[in-house]
């Protein structure tokens, strides 16, 4: 399994990142947002009746906030923090949400003092905080879902509650002089199974026709969340044919009653602009006659690739090497037993790589930065350069 660059960048894009990272000390990551940009353009284009609202805790970088801002983008905030960064950048409150479920009544407030409307909830104790803190705003309700089995990086329980849980919910936002605005669910991150949605969406269907039948109350929103993928070793559809198949699903489900349609891109949108540089600090096998080498990088869990748990998400890993290929073990450099990104998949790496060489972690714009410990064994946080 050989790893080739144009499988995943163009010649120029690949040229310009490798040009940047020379001049750079490892470890570090590169960003092409032009690579961002297009796409944006390509989601917009596949989806033109959805508006897209970027799920900042992917990559809050200034660079990325501001370019997607002027293309127009909405933006799905987490905390009091992203969303000061996001008006930072002169975002107006009309394109947030707050999309967090698990929230403090007082940042419900900050929130509703800087002029956001759009508020997710779960659980009656968030909606009563909600309605307090934030009164007249619209809400909508999270729902469970299952993507578990065929997402890369599957959601827990811990987002969103049953149908009947969603219903009661909606009703009481109304008691509360909130807007029952919408549903929304969350399939999974890197779902590869298109099908997960016309899942979510028939329950999404289900609990808009009994709020209107039976309590009058009429939704005007579904927020599908994320969970299309990024460009790994496991390949996946492209967006055309993920938007071509979830467009059939809401018309199956809706007719010509198509709800406002809010998509919430992070992984799909930044992840294949980045590229994660390492450098080979030691190459050694564990016994005399060990058939596999452990490779250990200036990189790990700890400094960005905490997705890699579970061995979840398998980046594809380049390098300059091209000998034959040995499976191998790959660890970061911490003092922490925790710090092996590969070792039940033996990931193939050249046998004539050496210490000192350089590994290029293709798609790793997505959840790198944002995931990097702060000083863990002193090690600095990963750095990030934009072109």
């Amino acid at each position: 399994m050989k790893i080739n660059a144009t499988d995943f960048y163009s010649n120029d894009s690949f040229a310009r990142i490798k040009a940047e990272a020379a001049k750079h000390e490892t470890p570090f990551l590169v960003v092409d947002t032009s690579i961002i940009g297009k796409g944006y353009d390509e989601l917009t284009s596949a989806f033109p009746f959805a508006k897209i609202y970027y799920a900042v805790k992917a990559n809050p970088a200034p660079q990325i906030l501001s370019l997607l801002r002027d293309k127009g983008s909405n933006f799905d905030i987490a905390s009091r923090y992203e969303l000061d960064k996001v008006l930072a950048e002169g975002v107006t409150p009309d394109r947030i949400s707050y999309g967090n479920t698990i929230k403090k009544a007082r940042d419900v407030r900050y929130f509703y003092e800087k002029g956001v409307r759009l508020f997710a909830s779960d659980s009656e104790a968030d909606l009563r905080n909600i309605a307090k803190e934030a009164p007249g705003s619209r809400v909508y309700v999270r729902i469970l879902t299952e993507g578990t089995l065929t997402a890369d990086w599957p959601l827990s329980r811990k987002f969103g509650c049953q149908n009947d849980m969603a219903l009661d919910l909606l009703i009481l936002a109304r008691e509360l002089g909130l807007v029952p605005y919408g549903i929304s669910f969350h399939v999974g991150s890197q779902q590869r199974d298109i099908g997960a949605w016309d899942a979510a969406l028939g329950k999404v269907k289900l609990i808009y026709d009994r709020l209107k039948n039976e309590d009058g109350i009429t939704l005007k929103m579904i927020n599908m969340g994320g969970g299309f993928p990024g460009n790994y070793i496991v390949r996946t559809n492209d967006t055309a044919t993920y938007a071509e198949e979830i467009t059939r699903f809401l018309e199956e489900d809706f007719g010509d009653e198509m709800p406002e349609i809010i998509l919430e891109p992070g992984r799909s949108l930044v992840a294949n602009a980045g590229i994660l540089v390492s450098e080979v600090v030691l190459i050694s096998r564990k016994g005399n006659t060990s058939l596999n080498r452990w490779v250990f990088t200036d990189v790990g869990k700890f400094s960005g690739l905490i997705e890699t748990m579970d061995e979840a998400i398998k980046y594809p890993i380049y390098t300059d090497r091209s000998g034959e290929l040995e499976g191998c073990t790959i660890a970061g450099p911490t003092c922490d037993s925790a710090d092996i990104m590969y070792e039940d998949f033996k990931y193939p790496l050249p046998l004539d790589l050496q210490i000192g060489d350089r590994l290029y972690w293709f798609s790793t714009g997505a959840y790198t930065t944002s995931y990097s410990a702060i000083e863990f064994n002193g090690f600095p946080p990963l750095q990030a350069h934009y072109i």
